[in-house]
């Protein structure tokens, strides 16, 4: 029996580390010059590429957002930002071998499909202009609002080589649907789900958020059954993070109607215990996948990563962000363009890349990277395969660490032997805490409301 009590006073402040360094170490001292360096410093590697575009717009706020967004109504706005895509890849050329193979490409926002199809096309035309080597099992995903989503936008997105395509759904019970400002009726999730069905589209994703304003365990269960009646690939359920210190819109969010750490618990392990029972495995953190899919085998095998795109079964890939606010990854550096979008351009105008900021790694860095994303990405830690790859004693490096874990393991967290350790499903749940440990930069944190609630 869950102590659901006992395990919510575990509930603090915290990164979801899709990235480590987390995003709160990068610095404006990252510059333009540190990114053509880390891009040309790439081109005698062989990793392969993944593409991120950021399409920043959406008609009007959903309160419990928390992502990098633009709201208008002017179509001229939304054309105008395509002219400054094509700048940023123009530039990224001088520097980078655009021949290197692409193996991932992710559309996220905003709301990408508040483009219209032919201004997706010509998106998608740009970027197969830019980099010619796609690889014939590339992910090749798009985040899409049903309530933004027709024929026509599927068709070029099909024709673009998407094979992938994930629905933010939320939540189905209207009183929480009016809460977050967010309305969508079962029927047109279900007739958003057809459309890509008709495509041929074989990986659906469908984003749900727990945590948020009036749910009940109870509430929940019957999205969930309406979700599963819909037969998504895979589902993600995210922790709401109420940050309205940060959000201005979470400000209309009551705070007194949101569930206490305890009953999200609760609501996290039916979930689990329901999804479970109908064909979905938890893999990683937040994700659920039937057991055929790749993503479960490549996570049964202890080889899932996660980047700013989520999961992926592809191994570790050199991330191009392009567009407005986004991030960029390599071996040894995180890079973010401007977050302004006057900013932005101006860059452009100015025949520059639009870097914010971003960070050099360190060799420790990138050790607890390694250390932090095998815990996030397949829920345990294998020692060998670090000692291996890093040249140490896995036990002595993190023997700190490894102390402060034994609390977790005694009240059943994780359970650990001499080659490493793994969670149990309740320490699935707190994963979070679990990479903590690990992360040399949260004791130098002096403000913690730079983080959401692990629970």
């Amino acid at each position: 029996m869950i102590d659901f009590e006992k395990i919510a006073k575990y509930s603090k402040s915290g990164p979801r580390y899709t990235s480590y360094p987390t995003a709160v170490e990068f610095h404006e001292g990252f510059q333009e010059s540190d990114y053509i360096q880390a891009l040309e410093q790439s081109n005698s590697s062989a990793l392969p590429l993944s593409l991120y575009f950021h399409l920043p717009f959406c008609k009007s706020a959903c309160y419990f957002c928390g992502c990098n967004v633009i709201y208008t109504n002017n179509e001229e706005k939304k054309q105008g930002y395509i002219p400054y895509l094509k700048k940023e890849l123009e530039l990224l050329k001088r520097y980078l071998d655009v021949q290197r193979e692409v193996i991932q490409l992710h559309f996220g926002g905003g709301t990408p499909t508040y483009f219209q199809a032919h201004h997706l096309e010509v998106i998608i035309d740009l970027i197969h202009q830019t980099f010619p080597h796609f690889s014939n099992q590339i992910e090749a995903s798009c985040e899409i609002d049903p309530r933004f989503f027709n024929k026509d936008q599927m068709r070029v997105l099909k024709d673009g080589g998407f094979n992938r395509v994930s629905f933010g759904v939320q939540d189905f019970n209207p009183i929480v649907q009016k809460a977050i400002n967010r309305f969508q009726s079962v029927d047109l999730v279900s007739n958003a789900v057809n459309i890509a069905r008709d495509f041929g589209i074989r990986s659906i994703n469908f984003d749900l958020i727990l945590g948020l304003p009036h749910q009940s365990k109870e509430s929940f269960l019957e999205t969930l059954q309406t979700v599963v009646s819909l037969n998504p690939d895979r589902l993600a359920i995210f922790n709401y993070a109420h940050m309205p210190w940060i959000k201005k819109t979470m400000q209309k969010i009551p705070s007194d109607a949101l569930p206490t750490p305890q009953e999200k618990l609760k609501i996290l392990e039916s979930s689990i215990k329901f999804l479970k029972d109908n064909g979905y495995e938890l893999i990683g953190m937040d994700h659920f996948a039937k057991k055929d899919d790749e993503l479960f085998l490549t996570m049964k095998n202890g080889e899932l990563r996660r980047n700013f795109q989520g999961y992926t079964t592809k191994g570790f890939s050199q991330t191009i962000g392009v567009g407005v606010t986004s991030i960029g990854e390599g071996a040894n550096y995180y890079v973010q363009n401007q977050k302004d979008l006057k900013a932005y351009m101006q860059s452009l105008d100015e025949d520059r890349l639009p870097v914010h900021k971003g960070i050099w790694l360190s060799d420790e860095d990138c050790l607890r990277k390694e250390v932090i994303m095998q815990i996030m990405n397949n829920l345990r830690l294998d020692y060998s395969s670090i000692n291996q790859r890093f040249g140490i004693d896995c036990k002595q490096h993190f023997s700190q660490a490894l102390e402060a874990l034994k609390e977790y393991e005694e009240i059943g967290f994780i359970e650990s032997d001499e080659n490493g350790f793994r969670a149990t499903p309740t320490g699935g749940m707190m994963i979070r805490n679990i990479a903590m440990e690990f992360d040399a930069y949260l004791s130098r944190a002096a403000d913690q409301q730079r983080f959401s609630k692990t629970l």
